[in-house]
């Protein structure tokens, strides 16, 4: 369900650092325990654990239907991996997609770690497909902060995977609006697109997420109802950051250091969103 949406004012842009914050920190905690014997359970506990403390709530769990903090997904899982308890093991390529809100407002975020250990070739073959994802998403921040119209971000998502693979980009599932519902207007797509999307202005907030796959795009549903996998049986990746437009710039709200490091490659330094 997507919300409306709206351009938000410098107090709501100022209210979404806190979600985006303990949205990352819970997303810390996690990256730090995927190791072989692990199960995606135990992390979606963990990371709730970490929400919760923190005073916010996941919001993955007030989606109808839906009784997790986490989106854990393993190997082929493109998107909505409900966490199990089968163990991780060595090589493993684990995405993990959290949420929290706190205060009316949303986070959301997606990470991508490679299980140490395992066959080396798949490892090595792994961790290229996350790495270049994770550039593609790093590329879409750096060019929101200088576009003119959302349909830049695309453009240079596309323009990083295809110079830096052959990979496929999923065109199902892609970003979205964030603010007081976690997704709002306006569509945040993952590849050009005819029409250039709204202008990109000060109020702007965006969940930017590629999603891609290793071999074809084509997808399939398990019976569970959410798991979505690659048809092909190939692996997927993600990575998510929800990203703020400022008067003074843009900054990462899912971020700790506010997409400091992210961007540095690109020239653009992110700038704190004022409290007044």
């Amino acid at each position: 369900m997507r919300g409306r949406g709206h351009s938000k004012s410098r107090r709501e842009l100022a209210a979404m650092r806190e979600p985006g914050r303990i949205t990352a920190l819970a997303l810390a905690a996690v990256a730090q325990e995927i190791r072989a014997g692990v199960t995606p359970l135990e992390l979606d506990r963990l990371a709730e654990g970490v929400i919760r403390e923190h005073g916010a709530v996941p919001n993955f769990q007030l989606e109808p239907g839906y009784e997790h903090t986490l989106c854990v997904g393993v190997n082929d899982v493109v998107v909505h991996g409900i966490p199990g308890t089968a163990p991780l093991e060595p090589g493993d390529l684990v995405t993990v997609d959290c949420g929290a809100t706190i205060g009316g407002f949303h986070g959301d975020a997606a990470i991508t770690v490679v299980v140490p250990g395992g066959e080396p070739e798949r490892t090595a073959a792994r961790q290229r497909l996350s790495n270049v994802t994770e550039g593609a998403l790093w590329a879409g921040i750096a060019a929101l902060a200088s576009a003119k119209q959302l349909g830049e971000v695309g453009a240079a998502v596309e323009d990083h995977i295809e110079a830096h693979s052959d990979y496929g980009i999923n065109d199902d599932y892609i970003g979205h609006g964030i603010g007081t519902a976690m997704h709002e207007d306006p569509p945040v797509f993952n590849y050009r697109t005819r029409v250039r999307g709204p202008a990109v202005k000060p109020g702007l907030c965006v969940a930017i997420e590629p999603i891609i796959h290793a071999g074809s795009t084509g997808t399939t549903v398990d019976d569970d109802g959410w798991t979505v996998r690659t048809a092909d049986g190939t692996d997927a990746c993600q990575w998510e950051h929800s990203v703020a437009v400022h008067s003074a710039g843009i900054w990462v709200l899912t971020a700790l250091d506010g997409g400091a490091a992210g961007l540095q490659p690109f020239g653009v330094v992110p700038v704190p969103i004022a409290d007044r």
